[in-house]
């Protein structure tokens, strides 16, 4: 197994989107899987890093990627020590993020392109990452498959209204606080602002809808971060969707930081799950 970590790739927005790459290096070309993580996370959150590895090892060319603004640097990928780009994250962005990982492992001229199958390319998205899987699964051709798990049905549940808005406008940044490591967190309002010019765009409804390719929802249904009432919804928007609950939380068992060699017996049976979905 090879595992090449933190690659920067080049983007749209100065920032370099830190890549991973998982795969048996072996000349022969594979279907490609790549993951985007959710809110406050990244590839190396948790127990991300052995599901990737565990589907590589399945026979897949495998991409766990930080969004350009998540927070990390290239010294340090882990959590978020550059604030000011965490602030100025969009979900615009991700989509244009999202778009040059697909071109950049796509293309002719990528390093290992002799271990690639471009044909045959999956997007699994965790939470957040998930509704932003979903848009450019519904846009992009090159994507033939989509797995979900504890994805969100809507972004408009990522902005508070009423005074909490109200601040936000007048002041041009709402922080909240991260639980784990304890940083007040930036948004700037430009998020908001981005969000409500591109609405349309960012419908994960109206692409859930428009969706022709193999879709795999998974769930918890003891999520108290995105209810199981989102899979339920997106599955209605996609009854051809195969679905998967399961009694486990947002992120199947598993912390950050993670520090057993395998994963949570519940992120076995999601990675299982995924891997008869891909074959």
């Amino acid at each position: 197994m090879k595992i090449h970590k933190n690659i920067p790739l080049i983007g749209n927005h100065r920032k370099p989107i830190i890549t991973d790459f998982f795969f048996k290096e072996n000349k022969k070309p594979k279907p490609i899987v790549i993951f985007a993580h959710g809110y406050k996370g990244y590839k190396d959150w948790g127990a991300w890093p052995l599901m990737l590895e565990s589907i590589a090892e399945a026979g897949y060319f495998v991409l766990g990627f930080n969004f350009s603004h998540n927070g990390g640097t290239i010294e340090q990928p882990i959590d978020f020590p550059d604030l000011e780009a965490f602030g100025n994250d969009n979900f615009t962005k991700q989509q244009d993020d999202l778009q040059s990982v697909i071109d950049e492992v796509t293309s002719s001229d990528f390093k290992f392109a002799t271990e690639i199958n471009t044909s045959q390319l999956t997007l699994i998205g965790h939470s957040r990452g998930g509704g932003a899987s979903i848009i450019k699964a519904a846009h992009q051709p090159k994507v033939t498959k989509l797995i979900t798990l504890a994805s969100i049905s809507t972004y408009d549940t990522s902005f508070p209204n009423g005074e909490i808005l109200e601040n936000w406008k007048k002041e041009g940044v709402w922080c909240i606080k991260n639980g784990r490591t304890g940083q007040r967190m930036p948004h700037y309002i430009q998020f908001y602002e981005d969000y409500e010019a591109n609405k349309e765009a960012l419908n994960i409804e109206k692409a859930t809808r428009k969706l022709q390719i193999p879709h795999l929802l998974i769930h918890g249904t003891k999520d108290t971060s995105v209810t199981i009432d989102n899979a339920k919804l997106i599955h209605s928007w996609n009854p051809s969707a195969q679905f998967f609950a399961l009694e486990t939380d947002h992120v199947f068992n598993t912390k950050q930081p993670w520090m057993n060699n395998e994963m949570s017996k519940v992120l076995k049976r999601v990675t299982e799950r995924c891997i008869s979905f891909l074959i």
